[in-house]
């Protein structure tokens, strides 16, 4: 399951004397991101270009905060070189990345390994979807009849449903937990807090081990606003959502996030009569581009059997007792006045994720959390109340809030462990895609419309749009499932990617095309030359990069293996031949010409002499 998306957000300011000046310019190297994408392509010494000295790199120096001291020393030897707490995706990802560069890693989980994503989310829910799916596809005579089928009524078994998801994530737990026994990396069980610089004690015995970096990456709980009473059983999270006890007839869902429309497709197409998004803002699906949440609503909700009110606060939710059904009392967002009250048979609290913080004893390395998120720098170090970094120790993943998806904590992880091991690297968060995994599927990275042209209007350049439709792709058509639209925002100056979104068939597996673009700096005069299969649903992206409009003056910066027409590469080449044979006959009539000066001038010489 997807956490709501969360826009990369800024590091807490620090104070300016924290800053030093480096001597020498520095190489920042990004995940996969060239310098030009940023608009610099070195940090010098200079007064626009003061950095925070790297704690890993081996000429920087930190300064460490006065409570990091007064709470002991650090050690002078340590059981590992990387301790990581918690061992969801994001803790796994940087603990394989770890052994691959040599370190002595050990990873602490408090829960089962996996964490949420694997036991609670991402794995689970998309068991239960690809059930969904199935249902929907069986159920939709009209879509059978186009491709001339012929099938009789399906149903499901819930027990067997639930049993398929549980199974799953199970088989990926184990997974996880081989692959890190198999690299040798120390599995410790027990809640991991922090004593001091480098030490954590393991669970409430008087274990402590101590490391020389540490990584937070303790992940996130389902948020549940006051006035919401849970049971588990008629007012539940998504957590309980997971595990399908029943389905209700009539449940009314909290949240139209990624959370929120992926369970509405779950018990639209399991059998509920009836399903109710109540959201607080204006609109439904708020995170999404505006234009891809208008047509992801015609699509999958307003043909089910899915209601709505928006503008509406949940204020207190009742669960059933006692024969009477869940009360649920809904107030106006804005006047905070009584608007209505809902009578179902169940509720899902799907208004996002809080971080899972508590506990970790962040007071004794004088670190305070903001809403809950441990505060961090750019790259993922923790940041002390003071505004210091705290030396030796990371957050990633939920935990810090910069991006509330798995692959995002993996991704953080991964850089973390490059920066202990001596190279310097920033994640670009804005080249990290998402997905909600409906029927169809929605995808997205970068800028939304919106937020382009805010962007636009701060830096003074222009924003341009280009579309194409999933109706004129060949395989989409041959599979009958031809709704679907790609849009890309591009700056038509440069050719940047600035947003690719997606709504159709397989949204979720196309997105990383536009991803691995713009990590990569790639711009859409390059692009456009790469070829895809025929035919295939990759055309839809093929299509749109073809389609925008670049100024034909622009060339694109320094891009490795750029595509240049024939004709061109042709003259270049026929230029340099000139160029060599003209060089070639040139200085050999300099050579002889040097040569019979140099023997005029003897016998001028000579005669010189003689008379």
């Amino acid at each position: 399951m997807q956490a709501s998306l969360s826009l990369p957000t800024l590091s807490p300011t620090i104070p300016r004397s924290n800053y030093v000046v480096q001597s020498k310019p520095i190489n920042l190297r990004f995940c996969g991101l060239r310098r030009e994408t940023f608009g610099f392509s070195s940090l010098s010494h200079s007064d626009s270009h003061r950095v925070r000295v790297s704690a890993p790199l081996r000429s920087a120096t930190v300064s460490v905060s006065a409570s990091s001291s007064a709470n002991g020393s650090p050690p002078k030897s340590f059981d590992y070189d990387l301790l990581i707490i918690g061992a969801g995706v994001g803790g796994h990802g940087a603990a394989l990345h770890a052994v691959e560069k040599g370190l002595k890693t050990a990873i602490v989980e408090g829960d089962v390994v996996g964490g949420t994503c694997v036991n609670r989310g991402c794995v689970p829910s998309k068991a239960l979807l690809a059930v969904s799916g199935r249902m929907r596809e069986l159920q939709n005579e009209h879509h059978l009849k186009a491709l001339g089928l012929q099938v009789s009524a399906a149903g499901y078994d819930r027990q067997g449903v639930a049993d398929h998801a549980n199974n799953l994530a199970t088989k990926i737990r184990n997974s996880l937990t081989n692959s890190m026994n198999s690299l040798g990396v120390d599995i410790l069980t027990g809640v991991g807090t922090i004593l001091g610089p480098q030490k954590v004690q393991i669970g409430s015995s008087d274990k402590v081990v101590t490391a020389k970096n540490i990584i937070i990456a303790t992940g996130s709980v389902p948020f549940v606003p006051k006035g919401v009473e849970v049971d588990g059983k008629t007012v539940i999270t998504s957590d309980h959502a997971l595990k399908l006890e029943f389905v209700p007839e009539w449940i009314a869902i909290v949240g139209s996030g990624y959370i929120g429309l992926e369970f509405s497709d779950v018990y639209t197409a399991l059998g509920s009569e009836v399903v109710t998004f109540i959201e607080a803002l204006d609109q439904l699906m708020p995170g999404f581009d505006p234009e891809i949440g208008k047509l992801a609503q015609r699509v999958l909700i307003n043909p089910r059997k899915i209601d709505y009110q928006t503008g509406v606060f949940a204020s207190k939710i009742t669960p059933a007792k006692d024969g009477k059904p869940v009360t649920i009392e809904l107030i106006d967002a804005k006047t905070k006045e009584p608007k209505d009250t809902l009578e179902v048979d169940a509720a899902l609290i799907a208004t996002g994720r809080a971080p899972f913080t508590q506990g970790l004893g962040l007071e004794n390395i004088d670190v305070v959390t903001q809403r809950g998120f441990i505060p961090v720098d750019e790259r993922m170090r923790v940041i002390d109340a003071n505004g210091n970094l705290v030396p030796h120790l990371f957050c990633i993943g939920d935990a810090n809030g910069k991006m509330m998806l798995a692959h995002a904590a993996s991704a953080q992880g991964i850089s973390v462990v490059e920066q202990v091991t001596g190279r310097d690297h920033v994640l670009n968060h804005l080249s990290i895609p998402a997905a909600c995994f409906t029927h169809p599927e929605i995808s997205m990275v970068g800028l939304t419309e919106p937020q382009a042209r805010e962007k636009a209007e701060k830096e003074g350049f222009e924003v341009s749009i280009a579309k194409t439709s999933f109706k004129a792709n060949t395989k989409a058509l041959a599979e009958n499932e031809g709704e679907g639209l790609a849009k890309l925002i591009y700056r038509p100056d440069n050719g940047e990617i600035l947003g690719v979104h997606i709504f159709g068939l397989h949204a979720a597996d196309l997105i990383h095309e536009a991803s691995n673009a713009i990590a990569l700096g790639t711009r859409i005069q390059d692009i456009k030359f790469a070829v895809h299969a025929h035919p295939t649903l990759s055309e839809v992206l093929d299509e749109l990069f073809k389609s925008a409009k670049v100024k034909e003056h622009v060339s694109s910066p320094g891009v490795s293996g750029s595509f240049v027409s024939q004709d061109k590469r042709d003259h270049q080449h026929q230029e340099k031949r000139s160029n060599l044979r003209e060089s070639r006959t040139t200085w050999p009539k300099i050579f002889f010409a040097f040569v019979s000066w140099l023997f005029s001038s003897f016998n001028g010489f000579k005669k010189y002499l003689h008379s």
